[in-house]
């Protein structure tokens, strides 16, 4: 599932368009994706996971699932999703959930949540975190009311550095110990977002998907915890449960 800084780069890419009007569209949505043609793209925007293109009145959310993808200006073998066409190139997306928003985007995004956005509001996470003490962090990480933008490599690799066993709930770590999780959900999806742009990210993994802990030498755990059920490696070791 592509993360927080990947659809930043989506924006970023597509930031072509903004201001031009789409002369066609057309995929495999149920949406009616006519709607779009004639008018004019307003804003790219992107909240957490979500994908959003802008026009007067109304928007477009894309959201990628497990599997989404996109093209700019060519395009894959399998049907799209939807597909935008302006006079200067065309933007295809694949794989993924669409949506209209109808009316301005702030009456359903709170950009205080996203973890990459100049709103993001760490004492407002930490507020929310209070309201769930018997959460699992692990789950709370991946909580998009909390950590929008947060997905499964960010919290393994949070986790880690911050010391922290993924199965320790919110109300037990330390205030100081969770002060650090949530300032480096931030950190860590800046860093991830960098090092994805210059194709290094992996390189920067310590734990995703490694079985040696690169603090102690020993081996890494592998489970499926909390309600997510999502794959986690830790260190039993290095981290602790709170």
């Amino acid at each position: 599932m592509p993360e927080g800084p990947s659809i930043v780069i989506l924006r970023e890419a597509a930031a072509k368009f903004r201001g031009k009007t789409v002369r066609r569209a057309l995929g495999n949505s149920s949406l009616d994706l006519t709607r779009m043609e004639g008018r004019r793209v307003l804003a790219l925007r992107s909240w957490g996971k979500h994908f959003l293109i802008q026009f007067s009145g109304f928007s477009l959310r894309v959201h990628m699932l497990m599997f989404g993808s996109y093209r700019i200006d060519e395009r894959k073998p399998s049907p799209p999703r939807v597909s935008l066409q302006f006079d200067n190139g065309e933007l295809n997306i694949y794989a993924s959930s669409l949506k209209y928003i109808e009316g301005p985007l702030e009456d359903t995004y709170d950009w205080r949540g996203d973890v990459l956005s100049p709103d993001w509001d760490p004492r407002l996470a930490r507020r929310r975190l209070k309201q769930q003490p018997d959460t699992l962090i692990c789950d709370a990480l991946l909580d998009q009311a909390l950590f929008a933008g947060v997905g499964n490599i960010i919290k393994n690799e949070v986790l880690f550095r911050t010391r922290v066993h993924p199965e320790s709930t919110v109300g037990s770590i330390p205030p100081r110990t969770l002060g650090k999780v949530i300032a480096d959900a931030r950190t860590y999806s800046e860093a991830f977002l960098a090092w994805k742009k210059a194709g290094t990210l992996r390189q920067h993994w310590q734990v995703h998907t490694k079985r040696t802990c690169p603090c102690c030498g020993g081996p890494l755990s592998k489970t499926y915890p909390g309600r997510s059920k999502r794959r986690t490696f830790f260190c039993p070791n290095c981290q602790v449960k709170y």
